[in-house]
Formats: structure tokens, C-alpha cells, sequence
């Protein structure tokens, strides 16, 4: 503790202590050894200057060596001198801010840590579960876009619900359930899974009126389509590469357009590729959507298609694209060769970008039933699907379709569509389903 200060030689202090007694009124025998202490190190309280000089004795050279070789500062683990003066005024002790650099420095205030920095990745799924009872009830969009799914299923609901017109319930009744559910093109799997699940449902709840069954089915429907409800994320990968086939007639391009719609009012930036060149004017129709949306588009007259989608995958990450939509020629699933040139357009897609394509989606018609469901596996089977886009349930009796899918393909269904306009394409719910469709 004592390292802070200098030590002074002993021959300082004792020539102004011989002189005092000699000469008392020199200027400079008394005076001397308090001036040349610094301001800010003041001198203890046994050597402070007395209010009359003449009667202060100074100490002898000889303790402050032997109480440590410290020279004029004060030994302070030695016993004091005697004070001569018991009425000297106390000596101030002067601040901690007039003490050298040798004083302790203040110790810093502790620098907060910095905010933790989310990435601006979606979430597809809640952090925690909610609640059945909280659910929020549907804003008005919504519930004009459920309308509009129950006018498009009115055809294959009323089909069904005729069965729960009856007084009882009993075997007649699930064989009508049954013949109502395949004429649906749910399916043989899907309709045998939907009556055992009912008939239990039944006998837990020893339900006894035929009418409250038929909420017992949408409970079921329900469960059987829940694996099918998945959101399509875009934000993961920069651009978000889509791929999109199907079949001729299925309305491919039309949804395109369509989709490109959701994601431009959802803010993100979009880029079209015309991979279609083998139809006529197919190129043209997707321009207009490109137009209406105000989104760019790639497109080549008469080229390769799978140099197409090359040039927009590479165009999009050079722009900072959010997503390529990338439209395909439609085909049929026993056009061999055709079905060859989907596999290269996917392979010339990973060479632009190894992790593309991100999305590969199935357009699929809502009124061919079971045949949707072999367009499904073939694709599948052939470029690895990732989800469904089903139009046309308007007017169709053959929305069960969705039934048969979660049976035996469980591949997420992004979007239904059930009319022409922007607005009659909508995200799938299976509650929302099941409740339009047995309506």
C-alpha cells in the first residue's frame, strides 16, 4: 500500500529541523518542508502547521527512519507522536479526486449486453400450444371464403348428409354412410378408416341421435385430413425456389398466378420462369399474370425449358429475389418421356442452386377423384413432391378426394381452390373442410 508514494532522502527533513532553533524569524527554516509537499498529498495531522509557529516543535529526524525509512510521511503502523497543540484545528482530508493517479481507480459501470437478434425465419408452428377454448373466431374474410367452400362442396355434402335424415342408428345407417362415402371417391381405405372411427366415437359418447353422428364424422374427417394441413414457408432459402407441375387442364398456370398474387401482397418479391414452352400462348398467359401482379418474368420463345428455369433461378439469386415460380408444361403421368424431362428440369434447377428446388407442388383437379390420386403417386414417385394445390371443387361430388390422399399419400395440401377469381384460392384448414363438406 505504500508503493504509491516516492521516498524522499533523510537529509531533506533534517537540515530545515536543525535551522528552526537557531534562527526563528529566517523565511525559510519553518515554512520549507510544508511547501514542498504537493496540494493534493497534505501532510498528516501531527505536521500540520499550528497557529502560531514559533511554539510548534518539530519531531527528531531519527523516529520517522526507524519507523520505516518513509521520510516525511508518517509511518501509520507506528504509535503516534504526541500532539503538543490539543487545540489545533482539525486538518481537512482532502477529497478522493485531488489524489494522484497512485489512487484506486473507479470501478466501471457494467456494460449492458447487446439484444438478442432473431433470424427472419417463419414459424410454421405455434411456440406453445393453444388452447381449444381460445380460439379466435374467423375475421370476415375468412368467413366469406368458408361460404364460398360450402357452395363448392354443397354437391358432395348433400350426398352425405341425407344419411343422417333416418330416426336411428344402426346397421342400415352405416351402410348408406358407406355407399355415400365411396360415391365421394373418399376411398375404400379412407371410408373402412372413417366408419371404425366413427362406430367408436359412437360408443364412447353413446350417442343416440342420427344427426348428432354426423358431427361425430366431421370429428373424424377431421383427424384423417389433419396430417394434410401444412403451411407453405417461404424466407428459408434466398431466393425460394417453387416448382410446379400437372397435368393438362388442371389449372397450373391459372394457380401460378394466383399464388404470385398471395405472395406479392404478403410483400414478397416474386420472379416468374416460363418453362412451359411446349404450349402454345403458354408463355403469353403467364406474361399476363406477370403484369397484373407487377412481377418480372423469364421467359425464351421456342427454348429449353430446363434452361429456362437455369436462367431464372440464377437471375433471382442475382437480384435478391424472394421466390421463383417455376411453370412446367402440363403432361400427363404415362407420358414416359415427358415425365423424363420434369426429372431433368428439377436436376438442371439443383446445378443453379444445390439446395433447389425448395418446393415442388402437384396441381391437381378436384373433379377427376381417384384419378388424382394415381396423378399424385406417379409424381410423387417422380420428383419427390413436397405439396398439393387442389381447383376446381366448385360443382364437383367428388371432393372426397382429399380423404383418399391422406389415406395413402399424406402429402400437405398448401392451397384449395373453388373458383376462377384471385380471391377463391385459399390455404387449406381440415376443420374447415370437414365442416363445408358435411355441411
Amino acid at each position: 500500500m505504500f508503493s504509491f508514494f516516492k521516498k524522499k532522502p533523510a537529509s531533506t527533513p533534517a537540515q530545515p529541523a536543525a535551522a528552526a532553533p537557531a534562527t526563528p524569524a529566517a523565511p525559510d527554516v519553518s515554512p520549507a518542508p510544508p511547501a514542498a509537499i504537493a496540494p493534493a498529498e497534505q501532510a498528516p495531522a501531527a505536521l500540520a502547521p499550528l497557529p502560531e509557529p514559533a511554539a510548534v516543535t518539530l519531531p527528531p529526524p531519527a523516529p520517522p527512519a526507524a519507523s520505516g525509512g518513509f521520510g516525511w510521511l508518517r509511518n501509520p503502523f507506528a504509535a503516534k507522536p504526541p500532539v503538543p497543540a490539543p487545540e489545533a484545528a482539525p486538518v481537512t482530508v482532502p477529497p478522493p479526486a485531488a489524489v494522484p493517479v497512485s489512487a484506486p481507480a473507479s470501478v466501471p459501470e457494467p456494460t449492458p449486453a447487446p439484444p438478442l437478434v432473431v433470424a427472419a425465419k417463419p414459424i410454421t408452428a405455434p411456440l406453445l400450444p393453444a388452447a381449444p377454448a381460445a380460439e379466435s373466431p374467423p375475421t370476415a374474410e375468412r368467413t366469406g371464403w368458408l361460404n364460398r367452400l360450402k357452395a363448392g362442396l354443397r354437391k358432395t355434402g348433400a350426398s352425405i348428409a341425407t344419411v343422417f335424415t333416418g330416426t336411428q342408428i344402426d346397421d342400415a345407417l352405416y351402410e348408406e354412410l358407406e355407399e355415400a362415402l365411396l360415391m365421394a371417391d373418399t376411398g375404400v381405405k379412407a371410408t373402412q378408416w372413417l366408419l371404425t372411427d366413427l362406430q367408436r366415437r359412437v360408443k364412447e359418447t353413446k350417442t343416440t341421435d342420427p344427426t348428432a353422428v354426423k358431427g361425430l364424422l366431421a370429428d373424424a374427417l377431421t383427424d384423417l385430413l389433419r396430417p394434410l394441413e401444412k403451411a407453405l414457408v417461404i424466407g428459408e432459402h434466398i431466393p425460394t425456389v417453387i416448382m410446379v407441375a400437372g397435368v393438362n387442364g388442371a389449372g397450373k398456370t391459372t394457380s401460378i398466378g394466383k399464388l404470385t398474387k398471395h405472395l406479392a401482397n404478403e410483400g414478397a418479391s416474386v420472379l416468374l420462369a416460363a418453362a412451359d414452352t411446349f404450349r402454345a400462348a403458354a408463355r403469353e398467359q403467364l406474361g399476363v399474370w406477370a403484369d397484373r401482379n407487377l412481377v418480372e418474368i423469364i421467359s425464351q420463345e421456342g427454348g429449353d425449358p430446363a434452361a429456362v428455369s437455369f436462367d431464372a433461378v440464377t437471375a433471382g439469386r442475382a437480384r435478391g429475389k424472394d421466390v421463383v415460380l417455376v411453370d412446367t408444361a402440363g403432361r400427363l403421368p404415362t407420358q414416359l418421356h415427358l415425365m423424363e424431362e420434369l426429372k431433368k428440369i428439377r436436376r438442371v434447377i439443383t446445378k443453379a442452386d444445390a439446395s433447389a428446388p425448395h418446393e415442388v407442388l402437384l396441381v391437381i383437379d378436384g373433379n377427376t377423384g381417384q384419378n388424382a390420386l394415381a396423378q399424385v403417386r406417379a409424381f410423387d414417385d417422380a420428383l419427390q413432391l413436397t405439396g398439393l394445390i387442389v381447383t376446381k371443387l366448385d360443382g364437383t361430388a367428388k371432393g372426397g378426394v382429399l380423404a383418399a390422399i391422406a389415406q395413402e399419400r399424406p402429402i400437405p395440401v398448401y392451397f384449395i381452390g373453388v373458383g376462377e377469381k384471385l380471391e377463391d384460392l385459399e390455404t387449406f384448414n381440415a376443420r374447415e373442410f370437414a365442416q363445408a363438406l358435411l355441411t
